[in-house]
């Protein structure tokens, strides 16, 4: 090309992600393009090679810049061919240069992109043959020029040159990511419909709790510190095309250092990431040294669930959380958001929050009131970000709460003056008030709030009752044959007269089931399908339970102070769960500090309730879950662990298994196999409930067995001493 393009004037596109088209065209103004028109995923604007040098190495929104080279006839396959090699190829190829091409659309004549682009090859090659005497070869992964068609429904194709080469979101300090990560340039997107050119601007800081490889952060980073986002790349489209004027290009490039020295010099935002996957945070530290912004970004290892308030400072918080399609399933995710919702307003109160996602269902479970909302496309996925003003007034309830606890908020005690009791009623109700005396302190003291008041006491009132945060859950014990079934009903509803007398709930606050001790596969047995889960708390760690689905309510009260044990022993250990339930344990063991977890269980309903239990309390990514039948499972592991948890059914004849597991039966095998995988110095607790259980001896010789029973039956169990046995197995030395 002649000398004097550089003042010459040129048609150029830019592409962009969907959504993002409108911030595009102002970043391109900003950037010196002229006559600027916007279109599906992109903008086309006309400037000098100036305003397209600027828009490769300033854009942070474009993911390709293209010169647009002339717009063609391709109603058929020679029309197409014809219009292309009229081009002058040889104005923009050096000699031995290598050639690619990206052909889009089709039309009747040009049925696949495939032929489409095999035309266009043709036509660049015969013409560059015919003037030039050479032919260019073909290198789809990283040619010297890129040649971009577009067949749009008119059979008109737009010809354009690729200046930018890879795509600019390819910034040059992301090599590898977390999960679903979001491509730079949306991530920019995002941050400026957020706010942050402004907040950084007034010297905000930026947090991202679930930053992954923290893009947000840097691109946050680059935009407060005035940083091209294209300094860092070596390779551009328009370095081995015959029209590139390097002097022009290198000027732009020492004018780019200069504002990133002056940018960094003068930046006063603090730019703060959170991340629970280890592995996730060294691929954030390497993303930060490519990037050189190794000291000014801080990112560390820590969980959703850990966060404390950042005091002193303000700005905004903003993430990427799963959104269901592609990382979990929504009921495992309704508990992060609303964990995630909870974080920001005890650690940002006062501050500006965002986050991204494609599920208002779950957004609604932070309980924030959304002020602005965008719509963008993370690849074809339509996704919102949600602005927030973190701040009471956009509290979901936040007026109603005021309003409660200025009238007092405390649940409606009855009281026994209240209800005229019967004699077995009022001999019940004394009974189950002196265990309550009793308790309530003990409960208080130890802050438990679901704990066991009443276990048969009497044999005449043959019922369990616990007490669940501020419900109530009454089991009947199915009465022997031998007790009339009228006298039965009658006790029992005895039982129903006295509790609201006593415990400080409503009526229709307690929940009846009718049970008898556990025998086979019973405590899995499904008995409706309301799907109520309510939140509890034990020594830290927030779980779920319910008491309508299933026999069992997903928490079982006498192994409280084994999960406590295994909580203050977790730190740093890899754990193992078998037979893990809902996963209590293995939330116990997380929210002490282990490095990591494995739990295994046979019931893909139970794994869910694990992962939901692992959600509520921020734990989402490094805590492994398999479906799988834990005896076979056994016998194909190789991993090592520190921990282990095995608290198994007496007897299981599930329809997954084609063997009937005994508990009795299977013990000796399935603990020789587990003490093969804990660590030399680990420790193995094994516990089951089966009340004519005898350990085999053998396990005593091979390794050290304690029975440890009598430490892990808590002040509300102490009437039932053989609701479980435990043990504590380690390898001899």
């Amino acid at each position: 090309m002649s000398e004097h393009s550089i003042s010459e004037e040129y048609e150029f596109f830019a592409s962009c992600p969907k959504g993002v088209e409108g911030l595009l065209a102002e970043e391109l103004a900003s950037l010196g393009g002229e006559s600027i028109r916007l279109t599906t995923a992109g903008c086309y604007f006309q400037g000098g090679l100036k305003a397209a040098y600027r828009a490769c190495l300033w854009s942070r929104l474009a993911n390709r810049v293209m010169l647009s080279l002339r717009q063609i006839d391709a109603e058929s396959r020679d029309f197409l061919y014809d219009g292309v090699k009229a081009i002058a190829w040889e104005d923009h190829f050096e000699p031995g240069s290598t050639l690619a091409i990206t052909f889009n659309g089709t039309s009747k004549s040009i049925n696949n992109s495939h032929f489409g682009a095999l035309v266009v090859k043709d036509a660049i090659c015969d013409r560059l043959r015919d003037k030039a005497g050479f032919r260019p070869d073909v290198n789809k992964t990283r040619p010297d020029i890129r040649v971009h068609v577009r067949l749009n429904s008119k059979n008109r194709a737009d010809v354009s040159l690729d200046l930018s080469g890879d795509s600019l979101h390819r910034r040059g300090y992301r090599l590898d990511t977390g999960k679903a990560p979001l491509k730079e340039n949306l991530a920019a997107a995002l941050l400026i419909r957020a706010g942050w050119p402004q907040i950084a601007k007034d010297g905000g800081s930026l947090v991202d709790p679930m930053c992954g490889s923290g893009t947000f952060l840097l691109e946050g980073a680059l935009m407060a510190a005035d940083i091209a986002p294209g300094l860092l790349r070596l390779d551009y489209g328009f370095h081995k095309w015959s029209g590139h004027i390097p002097k022009l290009w290198n000027d732009l490039i020492a004018e780019a250092r200069e504002r990133r020295t002056v940018g960094l010099d003068n930046l006063k935002s603090r730019f703060i990431g959170y991340e629970g996957d280890v592995r996730v945070v060294r691929q954030a530290h390497e993303n930060l040294r490519r990037a050189s912004l190794e000291k000014r970004i801080h990112i560390e290892t820590r969980e959703l669930a850990t966060l404390e308030p950042i005091k002193g400072y303000t700005g905004l918080v903003i993430c990427n959380p799963p959104y269901g399609e592609r990382l979990g399933e929504e009921s495992s995710l309704v508990w992060l958001y609303q964990r995630l919702g909870e974080t920001f307003r005890t650690c940002f109160d006062g501050w500006q929050g965002a986050i991204v996602t494609s599920n208002m269902n779950l957004a609604k479970r932070m309980g924030l009131r959304s002020r602005k909302s965008y719509s963008f496309f993370n690849g074809a996925l339509e996704v919102k970000l949600l602005n927030f003003d973190i701040q009471p007034e956009s509290y979901f309830g936040y007026h109603k709460k005021v309003q409660e606890a200025e009238q007092g908020g405390q649940p409606v005690e009855v009281t026994a003056t209240s209800v005229t009791l019967g004699k077995g009623a009022e001999m019940f109700a004394n009974r189950l008030r002196k265990n309550l005396k009793t308790l309530q302190k003990w409960a208080k003291k130890n802050e438990i709030e679901c704990y066991r008041v009443y276990d048969a006491d009497m044999p005449e009132y043959a019922v369990a009752i616990d007490l669940y945060r501020d419900q109530v859950l009454v089991s009947e014990y199915k009465a022997p044959a031998s007790i009339d079934e009228q006298k039965a009903q009658e006790r029992f509803n005895d039982v129903l007269q006295a509790i609201p007398t006593v415990l400080p709930v409503k009526p229709e606050q307690i929940q009846l089931k009718q049970r008898s001790r556990q025998s086979g596969k019973s405590q899995y047995r499904k008995l409706s399908d309301e799907k109520t889960y309510f939140e509890v708390t034990e020594g830290g760690a927030r779980l779920l339970v319910n008491l309508t689905d299933y026999l069992d309510t997903g928490l079982f009260l006498d192994h409280r102070p084994m999960r406590l044990r295994i909580q203050k022993e977790a730190r740093g250990k890899r754990f193992l769960n078998l037979f893990c339930y809902t996963g209590a344990a293995t939330v116990h063991a997380a929210v002490g500090g282990a490095s990591q977890t494995t739990s295994v269980d046979l019931s893909k309903t139970y794994l869910e309730w694990a992962r939901q239990n692992l959600s509520l309390n921020g734990f989402s990514d490094r805590h492994k879950l398999e479906n799988a039948d834990c005896i076979k499972w056994l016998k194909t592991c190789t991993e090592t662990y520190d921990l282990i948890f095995i608290d198994p059914p007496t007897f299981s004849n599930s329809k997954k298994m084609r063997d009937v597991f005994d508990i009795q039966e299977e013990h000796k095998d399935m603990l020789i196999r587990a003490m093969g995988r804990l660590a030399r110095d680990g420790v193995l607790y094994f516990s089951n409930n089966f009340r004519k259980f005898k350990l085999d001896e053998e396990l005593s010789e091979k390794f050290v067995v304690e029975e440890i029973s009598s430490q892990t039956i808590d002040q509300d169990f102490k009437r039932n001493q053989k609701i479980h046995r435990s043990w504590k197995l380690t390898h001899r030395h």
